[in-house]
This record gives C-alpha cells, structure tokens and sequence, in this order.
C-alpha cells in the first residue's frame, strides 16, 4: 500500500499525517507527503510531534511530482486549497479529503498556539488510524 498525503505547502498538516502513517502503518507500507507548493518545514508540527514520541524532523517539504500520484495508492488531501487545486489523479488511485484547519494560522499566546497544534496533531493520528484499519481490512 502507498498512502499520499497533500496539502497546500507540505509544512504541517500533511507532515504529521506522514509522520503518523510512518508509525502506524504495518510493514512494508510507503507513506509520502507533498504540497501544491513546498513551504519548508513547520517548527511547532515538528515540536508537538516529538512531544509524542515521533520525528518528523528528517521529512522533506517537497512539491508534488506526477510520479507520486502515480505510486499512490490511496491520496488523502489534508486541506481544501489542496483538494480543490489537486491534479488529476490516475484511475487506480482512491482519494479522500479530510477538511482540517490550519493550526499554523492560529493566534494567541505560544501556549494557545501550541494547544492549538496539540489538537491538530491528535485528530491526524485518530484519522490516520482509522484510514489504516480500514485498508488493513480491505486487504
């Protein structure tokens, strides 16, 4: 199974759908991510990541390439600028959107912010838990 994530700018959302899919998934999966745009990587996804006990730090922000559609499997968009600009995607190739807010556009204290961040994190990884358990059980 290959699983691909995108997102507008692969900065966060999408990196710690990643990072999750990576921990999660059986053996033998490939988990990729990638934006619309490459925006670099999001220090506050990285640190919340960490926090539990995954490292997103050596991923890659890359820019989506045809070929990566083409080894997808299954794609899931992680925001709607990513959904509604997405390319074509290859007939064999199952895609679903999860609507997810920007944590990076939130605003307040560091701590707000942070919580913020927090709470993205823990809806990705109950989705991507869910979107594995569902393969898992298609296979």
């Amino acid at each position: 199974m290959n699983l691909l994530f995108l997102c507008t700018g692969n900065s966060c959302r999408s990196q710690i759908a990643e990072g999750w899919a990576k921990h999660l998934a059986p053996e033998g999966w490939s988990v990729e991510s990638a934006g619309i745009e490459a925006h670099g990587k999001n220090p506050r996804a990285i640190a919340v990541m960490a926090e539990a006990g995954i490292d997103i730090a050596a991923q890659e922000s890359t820019k989506l390439i045809s070929g990566m559609l083409e080894r997808a499997d299954y794609l899931v968009t992680v925001c709607g600028h990513a959904d509604e600009h997405c390319p074509v995607v290859p007939a064999d190739t199952r895609k679903e959107h999860w609507p997810l807010d920007d944590p990076a556009k939130a605003t307040g204290s560091e701590d707000e912010i942070m919580s913020v961040f927090r709470a993205t994190r823990d809806d990705i990884r109950q989705r991507v838990e869910e979107l594995i358990q569902r393969l898992k059980a298609e296979q």
